[in-house]
């Protein structure tokens, strides 16, 4: 199994619209960086699980997901009329992936970034390096870990 974090303006998507979606799925489209396109398209499975990320003004991490769907061709790259349309993607030539993810759960709080910064265990973690900047990116197991710790204290107050 592999761990991930999912990142999202809540302005854009946030942890309410999954929740509001159809057996709280939904596809994870509109990512439009190589690195990241690369890592749902080659490298997620089933049952894989994410850290759904609010980046942005508050940043924060409000859940968990499980990818439900492997990677496929990212449909908003074709659609003219999304805010996702690239005019080189075509059916032969998709150029873009995506993949459907399951909220697991909910972190009611959320865990805040700031107090992610403050535990040393995560100190040389991607998510919290400065100019990090993709949207979809791997997570080690042991941050993974720790985050979910983190989670369990904060709902335990």
């Amino acid at each position: 199994m592999r761990y991930w974090i999912f990142k999202t303006e809540p302005g854009c998507f946030s942890l309410a619209d999954l929740k509001a979606a159809p057996n709280h799925v939904t596809a994870w489209d509109g990512v439009r960086n190589y690195q990241a396109r690369n890592f749902m398209r080659d490298d997620m499975r089933l049952g894989d699980l994410g850290l759904f990320y609010h980046s942005g003004k508050n940043p924060e991490v409000a859940g968990l997901v499980e990818i439900v769907k492997e990677g496929y061709p990212d449909c908003s790259a074709q659609d003219a009329l999304s805010g996702h349309f690239d005019p080189a993607a075509t059916p032969g030539n998709p150029r873009w992936f995506m993949v459907d993810v399951r909220l697991a759960r909910a972190f009611t709080p959320p865990v805040p970034r700031a107090l992610l910064r403050r535990q040393p265990d995560l100190s040389d973690m991607e998510l919290l390096r400065q100019g990090s900047r993709l949207s979809v990116l791997p997570c080690e197991e042991r941050h993974f870990r720790s985050i979910l710790a983190l989670a369990d204290r904060l709902a335990t107050r």
